[in-house]
């Protein structure tokens, strides 16, 4: 691999061809010994990857997704160079600062402080660059006292603080990061995620998560590896809804059973106004929200027990709504033609920005948990949402919505339409945020 410094913006900076990683898999561990004196073959082959190729430009930012065994980290490994190849190349340019399973380049009888000078080094700092950031990597890992203890004694947590506090600091070209903040608390990964920001406004950044939300918040692109193959490759957004499709589109199993839920209370909603709502509606400000028809043929996925025939905004009188203004009550109505029987159907819906980050959603299932609606072929479902529409950023918005069979935890999809809603905001008064919601009050006083 080369390390020569990437200097022009859109180089190709990673450059995977044709890759391909097969391991010998022994029944005994005397048989890889064996296997040098004998013309026998004592092992049986497991290929991992075949024919991966992609490319990173500098500055991009690249998600690698799918299932457990895909072969996601077999790949990382390969691009880092702690594996070689079986067939095909990788050429990387440019200083790579990787931080893949937990633990991986620490010593587990070494203290934090010597882990630091350790892993810093092996990733190409001077003794006196090492010693100039300390006291920066120990404020971003925030172990305080622990940094003087055998690591063999932190928390996952911990391990993860220690090992991106350091590649934050070592000035990396290319930063490569396998499913390790999946441990961190919530706080230190809004933390790193907010570096990961900053940094791919010069750096480029290969990432892989099982969280499609974060591959589609944090990436430009994305490759879905399936069974060692590359499924589909492209906009992030693209990639981890067809992901996601793939994923939901047969049964969902709970890991553990939940609970009973006691009965969703039916309370009467609070009336509530936000004073400056009638300022800001005879603003330029006004949070115009245009609202465009339900389209039956954007791209959808399910085993087809029932079909989404109508997807709109209305008023709470029902009337169809063109044009909505951010902070009035809205109606979602979802109509659902069944076409084979549904024992406890489901419906629910997301609300998704341009680049398919969930802003908000619900569904049914809480509120008929116990009393399910069962329905027959032919009959007709109609759920309806009914909530203060959020005062949304301008820019363009997308509707997903569902219908399932089953219960919260274990369930199956049968019509799901990524993008069945388009609504746009043309102008908006929201100060920050992904979404604004109603002040019911705001005060500043002078004492």
């Amino acid at each position: 691999m080369s390390s020569e410094q990437a200097t022009h913006a859109g180089e190709v900076v990673i450059a995977v061809q044709g890759v391909g990683k097969t391991f010998r898999l022994y029944n005994r561990p005397q048989d890889r010994l064996l296997q040098h004196f004998t013309r026998r073959t004592l092992y049986r082959e497991f290929r991992a990857l075949e024919d991966i190729s992609f490319e990173l430009r500098r500055g991009e930012t690249v998600g690698i997704i799918g299932r457990n065994g895909s072969g996601k980290s077999t790949l990382l490994q390969m691009i880092c160079g702690t594996l070689t190849p079986t067939r095909g190349g990788i050429t990387v340019h440019g200083r790579v600062a990787a931080l893949l399973e937990l633990g991986a380049g620490f010593n587990p009888e070494f203290t934090g402080r010597e882990n630091v000078y350790l892993n810093a080094s092996i990733l190409g700092l001077t003794q006196a660059q090492i010693e100039a950031r300390l006291d920066d990597i120990f404020a971003f890992a925030e172990i305080g006292d622990f940094i003087d203890q055998p690591v063999k004694t932190y928390s996952s947590g911990m391990y993860v603080r220690l090992a991106f506090a350091v590649i934050a600091h070592v000035d990396a070209d290319i930063l490569v990061i396998d499913e390790a903040l999946a441990v961190g608390d919530a706080l230190f990964t809004q933390k790193c995620m907010r570096f990961l920001r900053k940094f791919r406004e010069t750096g480029t950044i290969l990432f892989v998560s099982h969280d499609s939300q974060a591959v589609t918040n944090l990436c430009q692109r994305a490759v879905w590896l399936r069974d060692g193959r590359i499924e589909r490759q492209g906009a992030a957004k693209d990639v981890c809804e067809s992901y996601l499709a793939w994923l939901f589109g047969g049964k969902n199993q709970a890991q553990q059973p939940q609970p009973d839920r006691a009965p969703a209370a039916q309370a009467e909603p609070e009336h509530w106004v936000d004073a400056r709502q009638p300022f800001i509606n005879a603003s330029n400000l006004r949070n115009d929200l245009q609202v465009f028809r339900f389209d039956p043929d954007e791209e959808a996925f399910g085993r087809g027990g029932a079909a989404i025939t109508d997807v709109h905004l209305a008023t709470p009188e029902g009337a169809r709504l063109a044009w909505i203004v951010g902070g009035e009550i809205a109606v979602l109505t979802i109509q659902v033609q069944v076409s084979q029987p549904l024992d406890r159907p489901i419906v629910g819906f997301y609300v998704k920005d341009r680049l398919g980050q969930t802003l908000f959603g619900d569904n049914t299932y809480l509120s008929y948990a116990d009393a399910p609606q069962a329905a027959t072929v032919g009959q007709t479902l109609t759920a309806r949402f009914r909530f203060p529409m959020p005062q949304l950023p301008a820019g363009d918005y997308s509707i997903a919505v569902a219908v399932a069979d089953g219960t919260q935890e274990d369930h199956v999809q049968h019509h799901w339409i990524h993008d069945a809603l388009l609504f746009r905001s043309q102008c908006s008064a929201v100060a920050a945020g992904l979404v604004g919601i109603p002040m019911l009050g705001i005060d500043l006083s002078v004492g």
